[in-house]
Order: structure tokens, then C-alpha cells, then sequence
């Protein structure tokens, strides 16, 4: 299976004038736990760290310092998240089938996590990972007035990792480029084009690092590994 790890966002959101990513949890960088968890997978043969030229002397520091086992290499991001998982997938090696795509902010995964989509998506199935919301959900209209409740037994909140076929997803970002779809994940380009993707039951914990108390969140769940 092979990885691609987002990793071209900024520090906006988190107050930060650099790489959210590689700001430290527990004393390391939080990049340096998401690359712990894919280098602990079962499944996981080759790793692409996409990114901005700006952080990628650090960023190959901090991989040089993991003593990977498997190829770990660098891949230039784009402007948008979508434009970078593009550039990730143009520079797969030759003849990669299958592929998982992981927010490199997403610390705290569990390499099962990532090896049960691996899995999933070497059946033939796309997937992505994501936790039964708890919170009762309200849609607004943009005065801010309510409009209704959604029934919260059917929703759920995306993650990372998502799996999917190289070429499913490859046919699926060259037809966002056509259209000029816009989307923030994936599995949203699927569901335009009415390509089934399936729900990989995951752990609330599997948080995205994007504020200062996301921070102090992954201290205390790594703190408690």
C-alpha cells in the first residue's frame, strides 16, 4: 500500500508563523508522530510527504531522524489541498494500485486504523476513516437562524486516512480540474460522481491538529500511550 501524507497547510488557524506540523507535542515535532504511526503499519510499502518548499529541510530532517525502513520521499505541494494530493498522486512510483491519503496533522492515528483501510481498499472498496458524531447538529442559514436538526444516527464525522484505486482517484481529480470542483476531501470527489465509498469505523481521538487546545489534546492522549 502506498502512503501520501498531506502536509502543505500552514500554522493560520493555530496563531503559529510556521508549519503547524512542525510544531511540537511531547517534545517532538507533530509530524514526527504521524510518520511514527505509518512507519508502524503492516501494510504501508512506500511513504510521499507532500509539502511546501519552505519547511522541506526541515521536514527531510525530521524524516532522516525516524531511520525509515521503507522509501520515504519528498513531493512538492500545491496551492490547495486538492492541487496537492494531485501532485501526490502524479508521483507515485510506477505501477502503484492503491493508495491512502492522510493529513499529515492527524497525529494520533492508530497504524491498525490505517492498516484495516489498507485492507479494505485492496479489496476493491474505497473508504475513508471517520467517528460517529455525539453532538447534536444544527444547519443554519446565513443570518445564523436555525433551520433544522439532522437526525445524528446518520452522521458522521470524516477523517483521514481515505483509501481509494490509483486510477479511480486519478479519473476523479482530472474530472474536478474539468469541472472546477472545489472540495476539501477526496472521498467528495467520489461522491460527485456517485462512486460508493464506504465508512471505516474510527476513534473520536483520531483528531485534526488545527487549534492550540488540539495541542494540548494530543499531550494528553500521547502522554497516555
Amino acid at each position: 500500500m502506498h502512503l501520501l501524507i498531506a502536509c502543505a497547510g500552514s500554522g493560520r488557524r493555530m496563531g503559529a508563523e510556521r508549519n503547524k506540523l512542525l510544531l511540537e507535542v511531547c517534545g517532538r515535532p507533530v509530524l514526527a508522530w504521524t510518520l511514527d504511526a505509518a512507519l508502524a503499519s503492516t501494510s504501508i510499502r512506500w511513504i510521499g510527504i507532500v509539502g511546501q518548499a519552505v519547511d522541506r529541510a526541515d521536514i527531510e530532517q525530521l524524516v532522516s531522524a525516524a531511520k525509515a525502513h521503507l522509501p520515504v520521499v519528498w513531493i512538492q505541494g500545491g496551492d490547495t489541498r486538492q492541487d496537492s494530493v494531485s501532485n501526490g498522486l502524479a508521483a507515485l512510483p510506477e505501477g502503484a494500485t492503491s493508495v491512502l491519503i492522510h493529513d499529515g496533522a492527524r497525529c494520533l492515528v492508530d497504524p491498525e486504523l490505517l492498516d484495516r483501510c489498507a485492507t479494505a481498499v485492496a479489496a476493491g472498496d474505497a473508504v475513508i476513516a471517520a467517528a460517529p458524531v455525539t453532538d447534536t447538529i444544527k444547519r443554519v442559514d446565513a443570518e445564523g437562524v436555525i433551520q433544522d436538526t439532522p437526525d445524528r444516527s446518520v452522521l458522521w464525522g470524516a477523517q483521514t486516512p481515505q483509501g481509494f484505486s490509483v486510477e479511480r482517484l486519478r479519473q476523479a481529480h482530472d474530472q474536478a480540474r474539468a469541472e472546477g470542483w472545489s472540495v476539501t476531501d477526496d472521498a467528495s470527489l467520489f461522491e460527485r460522481l456517485g462512486w460508493p465509498v464506504k465508512v471505516m469505523a474510527s476513534s473520536p481521538s483520531n483528531i485534526k491538529i488545527t487549534t492550540p487546545f488540539d495541542l494540548t489534546i494530543a499531550e494528553a492522549v500521547l502522554a497516555g500511550r
